[in-house]
């Protein structure tokens, strides 16, 4: 007699199976590949030069506000949350340095924040998805940069729901403003727009 599998196996099954596409297209598929509950998001644009100097800008500003021991980083790898089958890559972790040694993905529940600037082509991964997916994670805050329109938010405060986590706090900003990351204000003051 053979036991089906229930749907955390499934579950676990099908995640695993995206992470192997993933791998595998990584480095012949032009663009950036996340894992959410409904699937592998691509997105093909590679980031043009606003996207990059925000993140720059924005990581350069938190951390000239931080202690040495915490960086805002912009690199690899990704922040992954096998049992919650999703994987992401923000644009910035704010993280201990202490908790990117090792190997593998990020434990996403060491980042301190979450931060991503706004695709253009693909500004829903980033104001629905990633909004719903980094308090699953337990990523305790989710800050956005959108140089579409000059404004922002910063998320906080995750709390149950009957859709599953979400954030209960959103303070929203307009560029100009000073924003709270964390226990880090910044400037947001000369952060380019898209055209």
């Amino acid at each position: 007699m053979v036991n089906a599998p229930d749907d955390a196996q499934r579950d676990s099954i099908r995640y695993r199976a995206m992470r192997d596409i993933v791998e595998q297209m990584q480095d012949d598929v032009p663009g950036k590949f996340e894992i959410t509950k409904e699937g592998i998001v691509h997105d093909m644009m590679a980031p043009g030069r606003p996207h990059e100097l925000t993140a720059a800008r924005v990581s350069r500003r938190l951390e000239k506000s931080m202690p040495d021991e915490i960086v805002a980083h912009t690199g690899t790898p990704d922040v992954e949350g096998a049992p919650e089958g999703i994987m992401r890559h923000p644009d910035i972790m704010v993280i201990a340095e202490a908790d990117m040694e090792g190997q593998g993905s990020f434990d996403p529940r060491t980042l301190i924040a979450a931060v991503e600037v706004v695709s253009q082509s693909n500004p829903d991964n980033d104001w629905v998805s990633k909004m719903r997916d980094y308090p699953l994670l337990g990523v305790p805050i989710y800050a956005i940069f959108d140089p579409r329109t000059g404004t922002g938010a910063v998320l906080s405060e995750i709390h149950p729901t009957p859709e599953g986590p979400r954030y209960a706090i959103r303070k929203d900003f307009v560029y100009g403003e000073d924003v709270t990351i964390g226990e880090w204000t910044i400037s947001t003051d000369a952060l380019p727009r898209y055209a």
